[in-house]
């Protein structure tokens, strides 16, 4: 049995100041990638650094109307909180389509963020990951890829898809990641957080050493938007998307006005659907206008083996949405 030492900081200063003394330190939010990690021994921490206590755990309206999400509060907390279900309805949804109620409570929107893959070969401690172990390989682009692997932004590296349902809903809304680190505070936009694989798998996000998330910003919501997120998958609790979309649809009569579109199980990171969302401004809301958009939305899509019919998923995720939104069309 491995040992390892905890301290519960009581600021972020003290926890950024002990994560910077030893690289085996890790930051413990509701634990519950961290704590799976441990027990797999896929990540081998010296001591873990406790943020609960930092008072990171409001939720509050900006005077710009952006809503801005301490990195403490939990899933459960987010989804049922009146504004987020009022002004951000996808985002509710997408939390409460996540886990287990018991998950939720624990989780937390910094550590949803901060969410690791589930590739299986990632996971096993001892398949070829060139994220676990760099220049090992990647034994899922060989092997059974079916249900936890991406066709967007896939590289020969890497083709995990990343977990999380609530940064896709983030990610069509709009939001910035408050962190802060030695160097003090700054804001990352939340389509740049989370990284390609590319040729550095092994490097998932845009946090600098010892920085610590401390907020998440959404945008304010578009005025007279309805939004909605679609979950699929191969049972309907505590499972992972196989593909998903979050959708937000501004209409002036039946023409489409704004369209954000994000997908999740697809890609390797919350995937902005930007080109689809071109093809539906200022055009009629029409069933050909939705499939045309759903398909530019996977153009240089890369299926593998088994995970195929993701590209005809994702696609029937994005105008079911859409036609759902605007009240169904001819």
């Amino acid at each position: 049995m491995r040992t390892l030492d905890y301290t519960r900081a009581t600021s972020p200063e003290q926890a950024i100041s002990l994560m910077a003394r030893n690289p085996a330190t890790v930051y413990l939010a509701g634990g519950t990638t961290l704590l799976d990690l441990v027990k797999l021994d896929i990540m081998q921490p010296d001591h873990v650094v406790d943020v609960h206590t930092l008072g990171l755990n409001q939720i509050e309206t900006l005077s710009d109307g952006r809503t801005r999400i301490g990195a403490m509060v939990t899933n459960t907390q987010l989804a049922h909180h009146p504004r987020i279900k009022s002004d951000y309805a996808l985002l509710s949804q997408a939390l409460l389509s996540g886990a287990t109620t018991q998950l939720r409570n624990k989780a937390t929107t910094a550590g949803n963020v901060m969410q690791r893959v589930r590739c299986n070969y990632f996971r096993d401690g001892v398949s070829a990951c060139n994220k676990r172990t760099p220049g090992s390989g990647c034994a899922a682009i060989g092997g059974h890829n079916r249900s936890v692997h991406a066709v967007l932004g896939t590289s020969e590296q890497c083709i995990a898809s990343h977990p999380s349902d609530m940064c896709v809903a983030m990610a069509a809304i709009g939001a910035t990641v408050q962190v802060q680190g030695p160097s003090g505070k700054r804001d990352i936009d939340f389509l740049d957080f989370h990284l390609l694989p590319g040729s550095t798998p092994w490097k998932e996000h845009a946090l600098e050493p010892n920085e610590l998330i401390t907020h998440i910003t959404l945008n304010a919501p578009l005025a007279g938007s309805r939004s909605a997120y679609l979950k699929l998958r191969d049972r309907a609790s505590y499972q992972f998307a196989l593909a998903s979309s979050a959708v937000i649809l501004v209409l002036d009569g039946q023409v489409i006005r704004e369209a954000r579109i994000a997908l999740g199980g697809v890609g390797t990171k919350p995937w902005r659907a930007e080109e689809a969302e071109r093809l539906l401004r200022g055009a009629p809301a029409s069933a050909d206008r939705f499939a045309k958009a759903a398909a530019a939305a996977f153009k240089g899509a890369v299926p593998y083996a088994h995970n195929g019919y993701k590209v005809a998923l994702g696609q029937q995720a994005i105008v079911h949405n859409l036609m759902t939104l605007s009240g169904g069309v001819a």
